[in-house]
């Protein structure tokens, strides 16, 4: 509705999706958060594509030892499952979605800033509607969010547990929000960047400094460009993990011709779980440090080089996080220009910046983010990412944008996606919500929703130990996709995470 608001205004897609954003701090809590960070990838066929890596950045500058940290795990119960996760002043890392909002509004927006916080602005002050999905999420994140009286009072209105239907409101978020549009953005957000230090450093148990926060900019990439057929498929470089993975998953398809199997079938379901096979080989081989030591190899790779031998070295088992607390829009508008982009806030924390109503990222306590272990990255090294928005274009002009939330099954969601439509040619809405796969490891997931007769079993065959979901599942991620064909707009929001569309017409 902000970005739709937006758009109707006179707004490009930069302005809807920043104004977007912006109101999912404040309607989508439990997902993202101006203490999170995230990236986004925009352009038209005039002025080309860029992206804006606006992630978290290790902190710990000028800090000769770890100090005593608030660091502490807590487990989450999933229902099927539990999984720990560490939270904590000493888990946040230095965050990056504020800078990075009002940079790429900066760079590419068209309406005054004000404009664009308007509808944020007015949720966060008068209140909204909690959707089921926005109350389920609370709930499964709840020991964390109780942890401190500061980010408890933006879940439990009157102090029960958040239920579908609340009127939930952040009147500080809001008011900080106001500032920021009527007043010099740079010193509003020198404040934040204060509050950041003053509460989250070594003397509270946390690891920001004032010259990690005085270094801190997000960084303008070029995009990573992977042929495919007809199309050029352009999506998230390093230090982002995730873009370059689908970069290997769409070069292996386009070698083994696939497409051609019937969709849905068995050959087309055993065939995907392979390629997702060999896509999860890259990623536990080491991929994540490499990225940081040689990122051109990735970007040959995804270009069409060949598998490099170092994806044959050590594995390291990951975990999954069934939740993958992340938050994806795209968004073309009606003279061509195309924006996608991620964020995320982890699981949160547990505590906030006090009388901002901002909720701080747990990036440094998440296991898929470490690789090589908690507070292991050197300071200053900007955290790798599975997120991944994408845009696919067409000579020059952008046909569609999609990107996913899902920690580790961004990738193979975005992927299947992607093949789905420019292989499989299916049409948007099933392309999306089609039944997905992911592997990690030996492990296989998949669901079992609309399979031609036997292919269930032809998949648990061939992967013993496999997971099957009868319903499609908030486990394998949430597309959202917007398609431009000869000058006709449509979209698909993922049902598994309550993704909708809207249409802004005059």
């Amino acid at each position: 509705m902000a970005g739709a608001r937006l758009l109707r205004c006179g707004g490009n897609a930069v302005d809807a999706i920043v104004a977007a954003k912006f109101a999912a701090t404040i309607t989508e809590l439990p997902l993202t958060s101006l203490g999170g960070g995230g990236a986004c990838l925009w352009g038209d066929a005039d002025h080309g594509y860029k992206v804006l890596d606006f992630f978290a950045a290790t902190p710990g500058r000028s800090l000769d030892a770890l100090p005593a940290l608030d660091f502490a795990p807590v487990t989450v119960d999933f229902g099927q499952t539990t999984q720990v996760f560490h939270v904590g002043k000493g888990a946040a890392a230095v965050p990056g979605e504020l800078a990075g909002l009002l940079e790429l509004h900066r760079r590419a927006g068209r309406l005054p800033l004000r404009e664009v916080l308007a509808p944020a602005v007015s949720w966060a002050r008068d209140g909204f509607a909690v959707s089921p999905q926005m109350a389920r999420l609370a709930d499964v994140i709840a020991p964390i969010v109780s942890r401190s009286p500061a980010v408890a009072r933006l879940f439990f209105p009157g102090e029960h547990m958040l239920q579908a239907g609340d009127r939930l409101a952040n009147p500080d978020l809001g008011d900080f929000l106001h500032t920021l549009g009527e007043g010099d953005p740079d010193t509003v957000v020198a404040s934040y960047w204060m509050s950041l230090v003053d509460h989250f450093g070594p003397a509270h148990g946390g690891l920001i400094t004032r010259q990690d926060v005085a270094a801190y900019a997000p960084v303008v990439r070029e995009p990573l460009c992977v042929p495919f057929g007809a199309y050029t498929v352009l999506t998230n470089p390093p230090p982002s993990a995730g873009g370059g993975l689908i970069g290997i998953g769409l070069q292996i398809a386009d070698g083994l011709g696939l497409g051609q199997e019937q969709f849905l079938s068995r050959e087309h379901q055993l065939a995907i779980a392979a390629l997702l096979a060999t896509v999860s080989d890259v990623r536990q081989s080491g991929y994540d440090e490499r990225l940081h030591v040689d990122p051109e190899a990735i970007r040959v790779l995804a270009a069409g080089g060949s598998l490099p031998a170092w994806i044959e070295g050590a594995r390291s088992r990951r975990r999954e996080n069934p939740l993958g607390a992340t938050t994806h829009i795209s968004v073309i508008d009606a003279q061509g220009m195309a924006a996608a982009m991620t964020t995320s806030n982890g699981e949160g924390c547990g505590h906030a910046l006090p009388g901002l109503g901002i909720h701080v990222n747990n990036f440094l306590g998440e296991d898929d983010i470490n690789p090589a272990g908690f507070h292991q990255s050197p300071a200053g090294r900007w955290l790798s990412t599975m997120m991944a928005p994408t845009i696919v274009v067409a000579g020059d002009r952008p046909c569609v944008a999609l990107g996913s939330g899902g920690s580790n099954r961004i990738r193979s969601a975005i992927l299947q996606v992607l093949l789905n439509l420019l292989s499989y040619r299916r049409p948007l809405d099933e392309a999306v919500n089609a039944a997905r796969l992911h592997v990690d490891g030996s492990q296989l997931w998949f669901e079992d929703v609309g399979l031609a007769a036997g292919t269930a079993d032809a998949l648990q065959a061939a992967w013993p130990g496999a997971t099957r979901f009868d319903a499609a599942s908030f486990f394998f991620g949430g597309v959202n996709a917007v398609v431009s064909v000869d000058g006709h707009l449509a979209g698909a929001g993922d049902r598994r995470r309550g993704g909708v569309v809207l249409l802004a017409e005059d």
